[in-house]
């Protein structure tokens, strides 16, 4: 059997928001055979599903409609669904920023139930650059963190701990999960935030951060993620 046969297949989602580009190069990268898709009928085949994204959460749940049910129904059959940045947010009920910019509500995928909410006043906003990523308990996206014995580093020298790493971030609100378990790692800009967040089920998750913008921490975790759409077959 050849690499390609055994390579996992992800599509990235293409609805006209984020740099799909730099995604689609790291999950590569990572191990993964990608298809940039605007075709919510190409989701069922694929092993995984990246929601990437940046911009306004109106516009980005706006241009997202066409791909709402096929995202909830392939979420509902345990397929791996990855929201990156704008894409995470997304994956919660509301978010506080269509309301501050005087566009009314806008309904998220409320896949992990909860609001996102702006940085408090005295916070500079965008929180923009390098942060540190507190793990607060296990799932394969962090798999490796010595906190929760997972498994160690790969023979290549990527695996191992990600708790206290540093992630690339650039964004102004940030998630609060209605459940606490729902946080998977968190970071601290003067309060301490949902930087990875996954729903009860586990195949349901988002990093805050840019992991294809983060140097080896987040190749690891993407490579984290190639892993787990394997397991999942």
């Amino acid at each position: 059997m050849n690499a390609r046969q055994t390579a996992a297949e992800v599509v990235v989602v293409d609805y006209g928001l984020g740099n799909l580009r730099s995604v689609t190069r790291g999950l590569e990268r990572a191990g993964a055979e990608v298809t940039l898709s605007a075709d919510p009928g190409d989701f069922g085949a694929a092993d995984g599903i990246v929601l990437p994204g940046v911009g306004a959460f109106s516009e980005g749940m706006d241009n997202a409609g066409p791909f709402r049910e096929a995202l909830e129904d392939e979420a509902e059959a345990g397929t791996p669904l990855f929201g990156i940045c704008l894409g995470m947010q997304m994956l919660l009920t509301t978010s506080e920023e269509a309301d501050h910019a005087g566009q009314g509500d806008a309904e998220g995928l409320d896949l992990v139930p909860g609001q996102n909410v702006r940085f408090p006043r005295d916070r500079t906003v965008p929180h923009m650059g390098w942060n540190e990523l507190d793990v607060q308990r296990d799932h394969p996206l962090v798999d490796g963190v010595d906190s929760v014995g997972s498994k160690p580093p790969r023979a290549d020298g990527t695996g191992g701990s990600v708790d206290g790493e540093y992630a690339y971030f650039v964004h102004s609100y940030y998630a609060v999960p209605d459940d606490e378990q729902a946080v998977v790692a968190t970071t601290d800009y003067g309060t301490d935030f949902a930087s990875i967040v996954a729903n009860e089920a586990g195949n349901v998750f988002g990093t805050q951060f840019h992991p294809e913008k983060s140097g080896e921490t987040g190749l690891r975790i993407l490579r984290n993620y190639v892993d787990y759409c394997l397991d999942r077959r």
